[in-house]
């Protein structure tokens, strides 16, 4: 039970507001990349196609495999010390990382503090998401988790928007000024009461290879991972290689990254709403959960197949429905939160994600393979089958985590 000396938090405590405008900076960092990524290469003097692509790959494999490691130190870290301190302490390394990437002069430069930035990206959402579950009424964690997408995945569209007027490095230099300010909303933040308990308790807390030393709750820690695959399938090939796909297709005008990632994004904050609300109204996160896995793989194959010489607002509105049947990330990371108990939750809420965005670093060089025989559209085709019908079997395999009682311990 909660100590009688903290009550249960409500939908607009500080608590929900910080970790929603912390998910806001943390998703303008993470996807400006994206937005940016021809721009900024080709002022770095990268400018054939090819290489544009070779070369935004690579960084991205540089920032997701910062996030696989970012998702390992900040879950420890937030079951050990707390959650508060991997919340805040994940938006100072990230937002000084983007400050620093707008003074890259070289790949190599850019490439570690794409790394550096990975590490602290990796923190944020699974802290927060943890904190607003273990302090909001279980009755309504569903709402609270919803709110911190719907206002989070915004920030990619602000990420646009900058990018767009104010050049690739002012934009790098205002996400990282965004996330020192929110740093001054810590006043009236505090610690989750159900972390304090286990402070009192004898069990191991933040014990990442104990997930690994008990069968069931590896797979079921596996199939939490697999549910989040297919969204960053989505984003980090189909989204953010939107120009080659475009091309491909044989859009009759010329596609940018950056409108498809705002497209995708700003249907995404419906997504997070829809699949949030669902959840609630269902009573079932995993019947939620199946529903946008459904519809994901509609788009997808409405994206590969059914674009063929459309005109690029065509193409952009098809981003757009892309991004609403991806999004129930926050639901993810919500249902991978409520499957594990408090001395793990952390761990579990962070490295998820963490795990599920890093799924790119294999999907990139999968993606590439199968395109020399299948060409870029047999590829994505193949990857996205697969994906999504994994997910599904992961969703269906799955506990019903809807209105559980959080406070309690792994063994």
């Amino acid at each position: 039970m909660l100590p009688t000396s903290q009550k249960p938090a409500g939908l607009f405590s500080a608590i929900v507001i910080v970790a929603s405008l912390g998910y806001f900076v943390d998703i303008y960092d993470l996807i400006l990349f994206s937005i940016v990524r021809v721009k900024s290469l080709n002022e770095l003097g990268i400018t054939a196609a090819d290489a544009v692509t070779n070369q935004g790959l690579f960084l991205i494999n540089m920032q997701m495999g910062g996030m696989l490691l970012g998702g390992i130190l900040w879950g420890i870290l937030g079951d050990k010390r707390g959650r508060l301190s991997v919340l805040f302490g994940s938006i100072l390394l990230y937002s000084l990382a983007n400050i620093a990437n707008g003074f890259v002069q070289t790949i190599e430069q850019y490439a570690w503090l794409r790394l550096i930035a990975g590490i602290g990206l990796a923190g944020e959402l699974g802290a927060g998401i943890t904190l607003v579950a273990e302090t909001l009424p279980k009755e309504k964690r569903g709402y609270g988790t919803m709110i911190v997408a719907t206002v989070g995945v915004s920030g990619a569209m602000l990420a646009y928007w900058v990018g767009e007027v104010l050049g690739w490095r002012n934009a790098y230099f205002v996400g990282g000024g965004l996330g020192l300010a929110l740093l001054a909303l810590r006043v009236g933040v505090y610690e989750s009461g159900m972390f304090e308990q286990t402070k009192n308790s004898d069990a191991p807390r933040g014990n990442f290879l104990s997930l690994f030393t008990n069968t069931t709750r590896l797979a079921r820690y596996a199939k939490c991972l697999l549910i989040g695959v297919p969204l960053w399938f989505v984003v980090g090939i189909l989204i953010t290689l939107a120009p080659e796909f475009g091309r491909e297709l044989g859009v009759t005008g010329p596609v940018t990254a950056g409108l498809g990632v705002f497209w995708c994004y700003f249907g995404l904050v419906f997504g997070d709403f829809a699949s949030g609300t669902l959840s609630q109204l269902l009573r079932s996160r995993n019947r939620a959960l199946q529903v946008f896995l459904g519809l994901c793989g509609l788009m997808v194959g409405v994206y590969l197949f059914g674009t063929r010489g459309v005109s690029p607002t065509a193409f952009y509105a098809v981003c757009f429905l892309l991004g609403v049947s991806v999004g129930f990330w926050a639901l993810f990371v919500t249902v991978a939160a409520e499957q594990f108990g408090t001395n793990l939750r952390a761990t579990v809420a962070t490295t998820a994600p963490n795990f599920a965005r890093g799924s790119v670093v294999v999907l990139v060089p999968l993606f590439k393979a199968l395109a020399g025989p299948l060409g870029i559209i047999g590829s994505a085709a193949v990857l996205g089958v697969g994906s999504l019908v994994v997910a599904f079997w992961a969703v269906s395999r799955l506990p019903e985590s809807f209105g559980k009682d959080l406070d309690y311990l792994e063994e």
